[in-house]
Order: structure tokens, then sequence, then C-alpha cells
């Protein structure tokens, strides 16, 4: 279900120590809209109750009893996948952490941090922006998480359709030959052309879109989704990226770094004179983009500039993209 600013935010605390749980569940208690809705001391509850409850955010200890945290998370992912996952943990040991990042989540608070951190830690996650405690930050295990995930974010200025359309139909059927998810968000003037494309490429794209390992939206409903007053609203954009990138990253049975996204927002939105929130709009994109490690690719008409009137704009666009290309 679609949260906004207002929503109820539904937790579920996992320690193994009483203490621990109430210092947690008394910070939560300062917002009315964080609910704590249930607490966990070993690893095989905090898995049964979040596959019950299905809860928004999950803060979880390393080291609980029967079942460690990592494990609980790994499972958790399956059973619960738009769950967020805040590990709080005493271990700042590397490898510790490396696998912690690995099971998909988004947080990573030393116990010792927690004063400091927590709060951060909470509110970032809740956007879909990784976070990492004060004292792990610049670690390897950063560098090595870049490594597995890589973030790309490059935008196509076409000249005509046919230019649009032959960028669209190579990014998406090279992650689906490959066995990755791809979601595409594009206007229903191109979607006829895009999908003829795919499947002159010999790809199945009814059988992929029934798997929903490829997802297909329109943007004119995509954007109605999460923009608010002319300008996207944060807390719903990263909701509603979230639960598509989780959905497909699930059928493709890959990490989230197995999905690619492409899309016509931003264009959309500057064909209809809002610059601003065209640019709004590829920066949250980029920050999802590196909160899970997806390659995104945007489509704008080289006709939608006009001249020295739109440099600046034009500028703007290509600033929030790792390659441009033109043709």
């Amino acid at each position: 279900m679609e949260q906004t600013l207002s929503s109820t935010i539904r937790i579920l605390i996992a320690d193994d120590y009483k203490d621990w749980r109430r210092q947690v569940r008394l910070l939560f208690q300062a917002r009315p809209e964080w609910q704590v809705i249930a607490e966990a001391a070993d690893g095989p509850e905090v898995i049964q109750k979040a596959e019950e409850l299905k809860p928004d955010l999950i803060v979880l200890d390393i080291g609980l009893p029967k079942l460690n945290g990592i494990e609980a998370a790994r499972q958790i992912r399956q059973l619960s996948p738009s769950s967020k996952i805040v590990f709080l943990s005493q271990n700042h040991d590397l490898d510790v952490v490396r696998a912690a990042w690995g099971t998909g989540a988004l947080g990573y608070v030393y116990k010792t941090d927690f004063g400091r951190d927590f709060l951060p830690a909470i509110q970032a996650v809740l956007r879909g922006q990784p976070f990492v405690s004060s004292t792990l930050k610049g670690r390897e295990f950063t560098d090595t998480a870049g490594e597995k995930a890589p973030h790309r974010h490059e935008v196509q200025f076409y000249s005509d359709d046919a230019v649009f359309l032959d960028s669209f139909a190579h990014f998406i059927g090279t992650a689906l030959k490959s066995g990755r998810g791809a979601i595409a968000v594009i206007t229903e003037s191109h979607r006829g052309g895009l999908v003829s494309r795919l499947q002159a490429q010999g790809l199945d794209v009814d059988a992929a879109t029934q798997q929903g390992t490829f997802i297909q939206l329109d943007v004119a409903e995509t954007l109605s989704t999460f923009m608010v007053n002319g300008m996207p609203d944060t807390t719903r954009f990263f909701e509603i990226a979230g639960g598509l990138i989780e959905a497909a990253a699930k059928a493709a049975r890959q990490e989230h770094y197995g999905v690619v996204v492409c899309g016509e927002c931003s264009p959309t939105l500057w064909a209809e004179g809002k610059a601003d929130a065209a640019i709004r709009v590829e920066q949250l994109f980029n920050q999802v983009g590196k909160a899970f490690g997806l390659d995104l690719l945007c489509g704008y008409a080289l006709s939608s500039f006009h001249g020295e009137e739109d440099e600046h704009v034009f500028q703007s666009i290509c600033a929030e993209h790792s390659a441009v290309y033109s043709h």
C-alpha cells in the first residue's frame, strides 16, 4: 500500500536484550507516525513475525539466539520483500558488516553510535537511501558493496522516435536476455514500437510480463502516483520505486542490482514546462539508483530544447547523469 508523509510506518524490533528493545521503542514513540507493532527476541521469532505482519521497517540485531540476524534477514527478504531492514549491532567486524550489507539491508548502525546515528539512519532508510554508521564510514566494505552493485544513470537525447526505441529496446533486451529484471515507464505512443523491437530480438514479451521480469508502466499514470502540487513527493517516490524494484528483482530471482529501469518521467515533465520537477525526479532516480545499484536510462527528444533559452536546463539534466548520448 502506498505511504504518504502522514501515513503510519509499521515497525518490528528484534534484539535479544530487552533493554535495547526498550531503548529503540522509546525513540520511535517520539514520532506519532512511527508505530512499533511487534518485538522479537530470537531469529525464528523475527522471521515468523515479519512474514505474518509484513512490517514497513525491521530493526534487526545480528547476535540473535537460535538463528543470527544475517541469516534471518536473508529469509525475511524472501518472505517480506517490501520490508526495509536496518541492522543495529554491537559487531563492527569487517566481514560481518559485509555479510549484513549483502542481505539487501539499507542500514547498518553500530550500537556505540546509537545516539548519534540511529535516527538519521531510520530517516534515510525510509527514503530508500543507504546509511552506514559513522564509525564504519570509509571502510573497505562500502567499496566492495559498490563493486557488487554498480550504478549507471545514462541519458539519450534523440532526434526521432526510431533512435529512442532502438536505444530503449537494446537496453531492455540486453537485461532480459541476461536474466535481469527490467522496468519501462514510457508513453503509450512508444509502447507498441518498443514491444515490436523486443520481439524482433527473439524475446517473448508476454511471458516476461506475466512472469514479472518485465514491468511496463504508463508514464502519465506513474507520475500521478507521486507528484503532489507539481513536484515529486520524496516519500511516495521511494515507496513506489522501491516496491517495483523489489517485485522485478524477485521475479528475476536477482538481487536489486539485477534490475534495470528506463523511462520518460522527467522528459514528460520537461515537455510540460515543469523544469524544476524534471530535474528533481532525475535527482531522486539518482538516489534510488545508488541505493539499489541500478542501471537507468532516460530519453529526451532533442526537439524539446530550444536554443540558448533552454541551455541551463539542458546542462542541469546532463549533470544528473553518468553518461550522455545524442543522436
